[in-house]
């Protein structure tokens, strides 16, 4: 029992530097830092100032870890928080970031920062022209989004927005499948929605019930707290 007390201890203290070292790293740069001290490039597009990569912190912005799960039937059947990578693959951490279930997504984002709700979403896309007008393209980055044959006229990616955008993939929350990495990017709205890109395609969609299973693993990108 007092080891066990004294690793509980252990572990709430290391908790705490690493949270009060991501805070001090945000005073210094000016940037946002995520729970594991990961620091970001942010972009302003009109009102709005959005992170300019896909979140890929392992824990909280408290610092406490997110559940890594790797397992399809785990997966499939957790009922909090949790993350993974592509494939169960570190690999994609850098260019793509994280995938993580509707339950981790809001309370990983940096302090300061929220997971954007379906209007904001809306809000970037009207501000890019309005859906149907080619916006998808002046989010894409156009070093990962590659246009299947035949459809160069629909996807022409741009980038500038300078949201750079990329194609994570996703992970079912049916089955715990991954797919589509190279090929759609989404991610969660704060009311369970989620915001798709696909490398076919010069529009944003935005899709709700019933497709919001909570338990499907997007990317997730953050936005800054209007006050």
């Amino acid at each position: 029992m007092k080891n066990s007390a004294m690793l509980r201890i252990f572990l709430l203290v290391i908790s705490t530097v690493l949270f009060t070292a991501g805070c001090e790293c945000e005073k210094e740069s000016g940037l946002p830092v995520d729970g594991d001290g990961n620091v970001y490039d942010t972009v302003v597009i009109g009102t709005q100032v959005w992170l300019k990569e896909n979140l890929k912190t392992t824990r909280y912005r408290n610092g406490t870890p997110i559940p890594l799960v790797t397992d399809n039937d785990k997966w499939v059947s957790q009922t909090g928080g949790a993350y993974c990578w592509y494939d169960n693959n570190p690999v994609y951490k850098e260019n793509y970031g994280a995938l993580y279930n509707w339950y981790a997504a809001d309370f990983a984002c940096p302090v300061g920062w929220h997971l954007p709700s379906k209007e904001e979403w809306e809000t970037l896309i009207n501000y890019l022209g309005g859906q149907y007008s080619g916006e998808a393209n002046k989010l894409k980055d156009p070093k990962f989004f590659f246009c299947p044959p035949g459809l160069s006229l629909l996807c022409t990616p741009t980038n500038e927005s300078g949201f750079t955008a990329r194609p994570g993939g996703v992970r079912d929350g049916y089955y715990g499948y991954f797919s589509s990495i190279g090929f759609n990017a989404v991610w969660w709205t704060s009311e369970g929605y989620f915001v798709s890109i696909y490398a076919h395609e010069s529009f944003v969609s935005i899709k709700g019930y019933p497709y919001n299973n909570k338990k499907h693993g997007f990317s997730v990108r953050c936005i800054k707290n209007s006050n």
